[in-house]
């Protein structure tokens, strides 16, 4: 039962005026107790790590949780509210500040310049994957119209486009010839984008000094078959960052496996997907591309002594050949051991 004299807001309107009395309250700064330690945790979730950078140059500690690495109740279906997820961190957070690593990860928090330098690469990914879904729909539009051979990618692509003809004769329709020349338009400003992009790191790796990240990039992109695009993803997502050891940096890159154990079953269900997507797809594209470039080396002799005469064994492999290559690239930037066989470039 409400307390004697409790009253409460009975309308919408009386609701509307209690929140904005609510919020427009002053907040006091938190004080800290002689003896006691204040730490706020959080998800990690799509507002990034600003709020912890907020905090922690306010002298408040701060640390955010891998949402992933939260033990749920998988038995039956589970309430879920804001109040039994805040209390599941609590527990969780808990046993973590007591030294118990198990409960939950926490991730690091990257500084606002090293977030920043992730851009260029993630943004050029994002508009080659946009530029190959336009081309892909304007080759879908001219297949339905039975036309087909047509490359839109090509310099004169536009002015060849009024000469088309369909199987019966008949020139494109109007619509679908407006679609078709918007489609270019944007492919060609996309285009246009991904080369500024290139062109801007390129140079802005001829004005930084060499130090840090920037060194490893050139350093990496010495060996045959690891283009600057490639060098400076892997750099700046995985190489540069504080990992203990070649298995911290496997799972990283989300190329170890998740064996299924139980009783006398015995299976592998693939790569875990924990990690980080970019790098995992990368490495793999790599993987391919290594096979080619440095076929003298301990590496490509080894994807070949297990694969020459085992059907069904390539992809599976090149992920084992993704993950020894991401190890070795590692010792390259981080301690400068060459690995077996590959071929650099010459300083320059």
């Amino acid at each position: 039962m409400p307390p004697t004299g409790t009253s409460y807001p009975r309308n919408s309107s009386e609701i509307r005026i209690l929140r904005t009395r609510i919020e427009r309250r002053p907040i006091p700064p938190p004080t800290r107790a002689a003896g006691k330690r204040i730490v706020a945790a959080f998800e990690a979730g799509r507002d990034g790590f600003w709020l912890a950078r907020w905090l922690k140059a306010r002298g408040i500690e701060a640390h955010v949780i891998h949402a992933a690495s939260v033990a749920v109740s998988r038995e039956h279906r589970r309430a879920k509210t804001d109040r039994l997820d805040a209390e599941l961190l609590k527990r969780a957070f808990l046993g973590w500040l007591r030294g118990e690593r198990d409960h939950c990860k926490v991730v690091a928090i990257p500084t606002l310049k090293d977030e920043d330098a992730k851009r260029p690469s993630r943004e050029r990914q994002s508009l080659v994957g946009e530029q190959s879904r336009i081309v892909n729909r304007m080759k879908a539009a001219l297949t339905r119209l039975g036309i087909r051979g047509f490359n839109p990618k090509l310099k004169r692509a536009a002015c060849r486009l009024d000469s088309l003809r369909t199987p019966e004769g008949e020139p494109i329709p109007p619509n679908t010839l407006a679609e078709l020349r918007r489609d270019m338009e944007r492919r060609r400003l996309i285009s246009n984008q991904i080369r500024q992009i290139e062109e801007a790191r390129l140079k802005h790796f001829e004005q930084a000094t060499n130090a840090g990240p920037h060194a490893m990039v050139r350093l990496l992109a010495r060996v045959i078959g690891v283009g600057i695009e490639t060098a400076d993803m892997l750099v700046h997502e995985v190489l540069s960052r504080n990992m203990h050891d070649r298995r911290a940096i496997a799972r990283y890159a989300g190329l170890t496996g998740s064996p299924d154990e139980s009783g006398r079953k015995r299976r592998e269900k693939g790569l875990a997907r924990s990690g980080n997507g970019r790098v995992r797809r990368g490495m793999i594209q790599l993987a391919w591309r290594f096979l080619t470039y440095q076929k003298q080396s301990a590496l490509a002799q080894w994807y070949r002594a297990r694969t020459e005469n085992a059907l069904g064994a390539r992809k599976p492999m090149i992920v084992a050949l993704a993950r020894k290559l991401l190890i070795a690239l590692w010792r390259f930037v981080q301690q400068g051991v060459v690995p077996d066989g590959v071929v650099l470039r010459p300083a320059q």
